[in-house]
C-alpha cells in the first residue's frame, strides 16, 4: 500500500503542476506533456479505486465498473474538444480509446497471460469476447453504411446527423439489453478479491479523480493544438495514440497485471468491457450530448477508420471467440495497432 499512496501523491503533484502550467501561461508543449502525465495518473487512480470497489463483487460487475468509471478522462476530453470546435480531436480520442483497448492493451494482456500459462495458451470464458465483437460489428455497420452513403453522395448522406442520432439510440438500447443480461451472469459468483481499502475511501478517490480528470482534460485540449503544431505531429495522431494510451493503456494496466497472475477471465472482463463500453455506450452517448454544442459529433468517419474498426472487430472475433489465445495472437493484435498508429501519423 505504501507504493500505492506514493503513486497517488505523485499524481496529485503532477495534476497541480499541470494547473500551474496552464494558468501561468507556460509553453503549450510543456503544459501538454504535464497534462498527459496527469491524465495517465488520474486514469490509474480511477482504475485502482474501481478495482477496490469491484473486488466486492464478481468479475462481470468488476469489469463493467472498471470500464464505466475508467472512461471518465476520455469523456471529458471529448466534451471539451467539442466545446472548442476540435472535431478531429473528439473523433480520434474516441477511436483511439477503442483501438488502444481492443488491439494494444488486449494484445499485451494476451501475451502476458499466455506466457504465464504452463502450455503458453491463455484460456477464458468465450461469451464476453463474442458479445463484444457483435457490439463492435453493430457500431461498425452503422459507421460503414454512413461512409458508403457519403461516398456515393446519395440522398441519405444529407442526413448524417439524424441517422447518427437514431443509430446512437439503437446502440444504447442494444448495449442496455446486453448489459442487463451480462450482469445476471455474475449471480452466484464469489467476490473477485480482498479489498485493500474501505468502500468509503474508494468512492472518495473516484470522486476526486473524476473532478481532477475534468479539469485536466480542459487543460490538455487547450494545449494540444499549439503543442502538436510546435513538434509537427498531426492532431489525428495525438488523439488516436497519445489520448488512447494516456487514458486507456495505463488505466487498463490492471488487466495486464491480472493476466500475469493467471486470472484470465477477470483480465478479459476488464479490457473487453472497456471496448464494449466505448463502442456501444460512450460513443453514442457523446453523439447525443454533442447536440448541445455548435460542433456536433456524428458516426460519419473517414474510410481509413471505417476499415480499421471493421477489421478490428473481425480480428477480435477470430482471436478471442474460442476462449483461447496464444502469444502469437497477442503480438498480432499489437502489430495491428502499430500499423494503424504509423498510418495516422502520416495522414
Amino acid at each position: 500500500m505504501k507504493r500505492t499512496w506514493t503513486l497517488i501523491g505523485l499524481t496529485a503533484a503532477v495534476t497541480v503542476a499541470a494547473g500551474i502550467a496552464h494558468y501561468a501561461g507556460a509553453p503549450a508543449l510543456l503544459t501538454f506533456v504535464i497534462a498527459t502525465l496527469a491524465l495517465a495518473g488520474l486514469a490509474w487512480i480511477v482504475s485502482f479505486a474501481t478495482e477496490q470497489v469491484g473486488e466486492r463483487f464478481g468479475p462481470a460487475v468488476t469489469g463493467v465498473l472498471q470500464s464505466t468509471l475508467g472512461n471518465l478522462p476520455e469523456f471529458f476530453i471529448v466534451i471539451f474538444a467539442l466545446s472548442t470546435g476540435e472535431l478531429v480531436v473528439a473523433r480520434t480520442a474516441i477511436l483511439g480509446s477503442i483501438f488502444a483497448n481492443a488491439l494494444f492493451v488486449l494484445g499485451i494482456a494476451i501475451v502476458v497471460g499466455a506466457m504465464a500459462s504452463p502450455d503458453r495458451i491463455m484460456r477464458f470464458h468465450p461469451r464476453l469476447p463474442k458479445d463484444n465483437a457483435i457490439l463492435m460489428l453493430l457500431a461498425s455497420f452503422l459507421i460503414a453504411i454512413l461512409g458508403l452513403s457519403a461516398a456515393s453522395q446519395d440522398k441519405a448522406s444529407n442526413h448524417a446527423k439524424a441517422i447518427s442520432v437514431i443509430g446512437a439510440v439503437a446502440l444504447l438500447i442494444t448495449y442496455g439489453v446486453w448489459l442487463v443480461d451480462y450482469l445476471r451472469s455474475d449471480a452466484g459468483h464469489e467476490p473477485s478479491g480482498t479489498p485493500r481499502i474501505s468502500m468509503r475511501l474508494s468512492l472518495g478517490l473516484l470522486a476526486v479523480a473524476g473532478v481532477g480528470a475534468a479539469f485536466v482534460a480542459d487543460w490538455f485540449v487547450t494545449a494540444l493544438t499549439p503543442a502538436m503544431e510546435r513538434i509537427g505531429v498531426p492532431k489525428a495522431f495525438a488523439g488516436l495514440v497519445v489520448v488512447g494510451i494516456a487514458g486507456n493503456a495505463v488505466e487498463n494496466a490492471t488487466g495486464v497485471v491480472l493476466a500475469a497472475k493467471g486470472e484470465a477471465d477477470l483480465a478479459i472482463s476488464v479490457i473487453k468491457n472497456s471496448v464494449a463500453q466505448i463502442t456501444a455506450f460512450l460513443f453514442p452517448a457523446l453523439v447525443l450530448v454533442s447536440l448541445a454544442f455548435a460542433t456536433s459529433l456524428t458516426f460519419a468517419l473517414g474510410p481509413v477508420y471505417i476499415g480499421a474498426l471493421f477489421l478490428t472487430a473481425i480480428a477480435m472475433w477470430l482471436i478471442t471467440s474460442d476462449g483461447e489465445a496464444t502469444v502469437f495472437e497477442g503480438v498480432a493484435l499489437i502489430s495491428f495497432y502499430v500499423i494503424l498508429a504509423v498510418l495516422t501519423f502520416y495522414e
